[in-house]
């Protein structure tokens, strides 16, 4: 049987349509529109209006706020994977003068820098950049909240000096540099600092009584690189699919990677909310989804992916608050991924192997604990417990024919082959710990050694 993905089924579509316009509705939202991707292209788009015939579609702008943020780590990490800079760099190495110069890229770009959460007053959302032209303006004279690297606390001002770093590194504008570098790449062509028709309005809902006030869109300034863009579905959705799969004239794929790796400890009791390098990686119920949530006065937009199940999401509407925008989009991506769930590709063996990477899977035993060594369809290798959970990663070969963990307990771990004289593979060699055939296989060069007498059962 085949199967086209051009359109979901009808059932999926009415939970969808049932499901924006219960948030549209219980939301008092002047409007909202979302659009879902799957397999490579939009399967299902759908939008709601308080205003008859004027619902929203793929191609009309919305402000989205912190998704702005996303755009602005993978800038940086392009001049990182150009070699112009390192993410444990110390910012005042390329940017001087900013009094927080002791924090580094990395830490800036997770939210760990320390830094204070908002500018000084007033609220910088709701006014005009100009009154903030200098960085410092930007940090205010309380620059540092918590010591550096040791905790999460999201900072729009951080972003702000990331964006900096870019104009200073690129000799452009940050806005240049994301339009020559990202949205031309990628077709965005909707996407920008400013608005262009046909663009939504935005809108404060009274929390007691159902009438409105228009929100200013203001010019961020300096503070654009957190917060400034407006886009559309449509763009999003293109945006999505490279976040979810790479696209070598933007960002590498294995930098893309890297976004969605926590980059520091999560606020206690938010297990189920973490932070990359520019990306939010969160727990919905049994799926693990990347993107970003954003809002400005009027607007507040999501972004979710969920990798393994091949669907992205992207809602927009035009309301301060009162509408979990985040919450909607995660539910949108469950309908989806639990009414058609993802059909796998099919098993295909690899066009050739390695005879003698080969040789290496199987069973291996760390003392009498059983693991299995498999090859990954990559070319690389995977070492995880034969049964039951446990420590693995997955690993990756180096030049000098050693190998480096990529995740979880062994992350940049170096594994090692440790061979006999002959050849012959003695054991493997992960961060001290030996690898054998066998338990503690007398043969190989066990730590402590093998007692003499080998394995016994219980003595009379």
């Amino acid at each position: 049987m085949t199967y086209s993905p051009e359109q979901l089924l009808p059932g999926t579509q009415r939970a969808l349509l049932h499901r924006i316009a219960t948030a549209q509705s219980e939301g008092r939202a002047p409007s909202l529109v979302a659009a879902v991707r799957r397999q490579g292209r939009t399967v299902w788009s759908g939008a709601r209006s308080c205003v008859d015939g004027h619902a929203p579609d793929g191609d009309t702008q919305f402000r989205i706020g912190s998704l702005t943020k996303t755009f602005t780590a993978v800038l940086v990490l392009r001049l990182r994977d150009e070699g112009l800079l390192g993410l444990e760099d110390p910012l005042e190495k390329h940017l001087p003068g900013t009094g927080v110069g002791e924090v580094t890229i990395h830490q800036l770009l997770g939210h760990s820098a320390g830094l204070g959460a908002e500018a000084p007053a007033p609220w910088w959302e709701r006014t005009p950049g100009t009154l903030r032209p200098e960085l410092a303006d930007v940090l205010g004279e309380q620059t540092r909240m918590h010591s550096p690297g040791q905790r999460h606390h999201y900072s729009n001002p951080g972003y702000t000096l990331l964006g900096a770093l870019v104009e200073k590194v690129r000799g452009v504008s940050w806005a240049e540099a994301l339009r020559r570098e990202i949205l031309e790449p990628l077709s965005m062509h909707r996407t920008g600092s400013h608005p262009q028709a046909p663009h939504a309005g935005g809108w404060a809902v009274h929390p007691w009584a159902d009438v409105m006030l228009p929100e200013p869109a203001e010019d961020l300034g300096l503070m654009a690189p957190a917060g400034q863009l407006w886009s559309t579905t449509d763009d999003l959705l293109r945006f999505a699919a490279f976040l979810a799969e790479g696209d070598d004239r933007v960002l590498r794929v294995a930098s893309v990677k890297q976004m969605r790796v926590p980059s520091a400890p999560s606020e206690p009791g938010e297990w189920q909310s973490n932070y990359g390098l520019g990306l939010q990686v969160v727990r919905s119920g049994r799926r693990t989804l990347i993107g970003h949530t954003g809002s400005l006065p009027g607007f507040l937009a999501a972004l979710w992916i969920s990798v393994e199940d091949d669907v992205a999401v992207v809602t927009l509407t035009n309301t301060t608050a009162g509408l979990m925008v985040g919450g909607v989009a995660a539910d949108l991506v469950d309908i989806v991924a639990e009414s058609e769930p993802r059909i796998p590709e099919p098993w295909r063996p690899l066009p050739e192997a390695d005879a003698e990477l080969l040789a290496l899977t199987g069973p291996w035993y760390w003392g009498t604990r059983s693991n299995v060594l498999r090859m990954a369809p990559d070319g690389g290798l995977e070492l995880g417990p034969l049964q039951g959970a446990g420590r693995g990663a997955r690993f990756t070969a180096q030049p000098d024919g050693t190998w480096i963990g990529l995740d979880g307990y062994y992350a940049g771990e170096t594994l090692r082959v440790v061979r006999n004289s002959d050849g012959s593979v003695n054991h493997l060699d992960l961060g001290s710990f030996v690898f054998t055939r066998e338990p503690y296989d007398p043969a190989a060069a066990v730590p402590g050694g093998v007692d003499e007498g080998g394995w016994r059962g219980l003595e009379g």
